[in-house]
């Protein structure tokens, strides 16, 4: 007993020491410990991939491409951090991606999302577009693309994939929950500048504006349409974000600035405790308006709906929206590749945070889910949020 009692005090007092020297040599013993254990973890990692490359090369029974299995690597490397929103994405990938969030690429013309399962959700076609022609709806789920299995290869890569050159072709494999039905469409991609912002003047000069996605045209989009209405004497509004999966940041910030008074309209914060804030000025739109929200309204949509929510500018209609307060930001590599991660958790104007949670509306309207995802293009007599909506501002 006492030899063990005196073994543990030698520990306590060698780890006390080890303390004392981490403190006193900070600047030099540290990061030698960890360029040693850094190089030794190196090592150990380079091994065990040229045993798994010895075993594929001698004994994989089909042929394989060298650099197919390194960006494997990479995107299993990536995907290990079990984040849904972080990936990585090769050259081709990045370069489609950036193509994507400018507003304008060639490809099939529709919103995706992630689907619970891994794969990838249609939220909308675009009126007109190739995915529209081959009679592809809101709600079916991709499955494969050009015979590849894409679940949990992440919604990035899957848009990548079904994007091209203009005039080739790209085959999609679609699964149809409403009728448990499994089908293969061939579509060419199209030049597609997003429409991601549409609206008309309702009965009463009630505006009606949709928006389908923040991508790098929709501020200048919306604003159009704010102005057209404006001019046609409009004496209130609603917003339509339902099934608008979000986007860029700085996009929805410009948007809210129009709507909610001076002060702050969404801020970020970093691991480190970092903050980092969006302002609006003091000049808005002062009339009555709605949002309508459902489960699909998800990251820059919930940084609209936290905005108007607390400043008390709106209310907000339909079903809780989708909980994704988190920030990604992209960090291109030498090689023209890049990694998406996880950067920051946003908040609104009050400190709220969604993550996981989500916004609730002012005012509940469920909707069966067949009907929630067409919201958007409904007919108004089966669109029971949109009939809340003008109910309110006739109010």
């Amino acid at each position: 007993m006492e030899g063990n009692r005196s073994k543990f005090l030698q520990g306590m007092i060698a780890g006390v020491v080890l303390v004392i020297l981490a403190n006193i040599f900070a600047t030099s013993v540290v990061p030698v410990l960890f360029k040693e254990n850094e190089v030794l973890s190196q090592e150990v990692s380079k091994k065990k991939i040229d045993e798994i490359h010895n075993y594929i090369n001698n004994f994989y029974v089909e042929d394989y491409d060298e650099n197919e299995l390194e960006e494997g690597m990479y995107m299993g490397y990536v995907y290990g951090l079990g984040d849904r929103y972080s990936s990585y994405m090769d050259k081709e990938t990045f370069n489609k991606f950036m193509e994507q969030t400018s507003g304008i690429y060639a490809g099939i013309g529709a919103v995706v999302s992630d689907s619970d399962d891994g794969r990838v959700l249609v939220i909308s076609p675009y009126d007109g577009s190739p995915a529209a022609k081959a009679g592809i709806l809101a709600g079916d789920i991709i499955t494969e693309v050009n015979g590849l299995d894409i679940r949990n290869a992440g919604v990035d890569s899957v848009v990548a994939m079904m994007k091209g050159k203009e005039g080739t072709k790209v085959n999609l494999t679609v699964y149809r929950k409403t009728d448990n039905s499994l089908f293969d469409v061939e579509l060419t991609r199209e030049k597609i500048t997003v429409p991601t912002v549409s609206y008309e003047m309702l009965p009463d000069s009630m505006g009606y504006i949709r928006i389908s996605g923040f991508e790098g045209v929709t501020y200048d989009q919306f604003k159009h349409a704010l102005e057209d209405l404006k001019s046609q004497n409009m004496n209130g509004l609603i917003i339509d974000v339902r099934n608008n999966p979000g986007g860029i940041l700085e996009e929805v910030a410009k948007i809210s600035d129009e709507l909610v008074p001076e002060g702050i309209i969404v801020y970020t914060e970093d691991k480190n405790g970092n903050k980092e804030y969006r302002n609006s000025d003091s000049q808005y739109l002062d009339i009555p308006l709605v949002l309508l929200v459902n489960g699909n309204s998800a990251s820059a949509s919930e940084v609209l709906a936290g905005a108007i929510k607390d400043y008390g500018v709106g209310a907000i209609v339909g079903e809780q929206t989708f909980g994704k307060g988190v920030v990604q930001s992209l960090y291109p590599l030498k090689d023209g590749s890049a990694i998406k991660l996880t950067t920051a958790r946003y908040y609104s104007p009050k400190g709220i945070s969604i993550h996981g949670e989500g916004v609730t509306p002012d005012y509940v309207v469920p909707m069966n889910q067949e009907l929630s995802n067409r919201a958007g293009s409904l007919e108004f007599d089966e669109d029971i949020q949109l009939q809340k909506a003008v109910e309110l501002l006739k109010q």
